[in-house]
């Protein structure tokens, strides 16, 4: 198990990584998988405005390429960092993908209040606790870091106007 210490590291990463898809042209969101020894497998932004997939969140597209390279009983001793709360889909994939730990920086909550009524993302109020407490796996969920809330927020502004 990581320290807060490190779960704030690998959360910066992720911010990073949101900072580059936002440079790409996407919206500002990163991911990151990470195994049981603190290695870095895997870091993903998001996708769905360059490739036009709809699904191409930071989190769904991670599982995605993960589960092709990694079996379910290595995946589920790995922890997913993303910069703010998954989203129902995205919570489905990591179920579905067998991830055990979902670590995130910022509240879904706080990213409504970011992106607004904005069309690109519709956000739900769903948090992924409650995604993950429907299904059958006792999925870890560490967050929000309000500590790092301003530093992932600060990636959004004027993204969504």
């Amino acid at each position: 198990m990581f320290t807060n210490e490190q779960h704030k590291e690998f959360l910066k990463r992720a911010i990073e990584i949101s900072k580059n898809s936002r440079a790409n042209n996407n919206t500002p969101f990163g991911a990151l998988l990470v195994d049981k020894d603190g290695n870095i497998l895997m870091e993903q932004e998001n996708i769905e405005l360059t490739e036009n997939i709809c699904t191409g969140h930071a989190e769904c597209t991670l599982v995605q390429r993960a589960s092709q390279k990694y079996s379910k009983d290595f995946l589920w001793d790995c922890t997913l960092y993303t910069t703010a709360e998954p989203c129902a889909m995205c919570s489905g994939a990591i179920y579905w993908g067998n991830i055990g730990t979902v670590v995130y920086a910022m509240e879904e909550k706080r990213l409504l209040e970011l992106t607004g009524s904005n069309d690109i993302n519709p956000t739900f109020d769903l948090p992924c606790r409650d995604v993950f407490a429907k299904g059958q796996k006792d999925i870890k969920v560490i967050g929000p870091f309000p500590e790092l809330e301003v530093e992932a927020a600060e990636v959004h502004k004027g993204f969504w106007d």
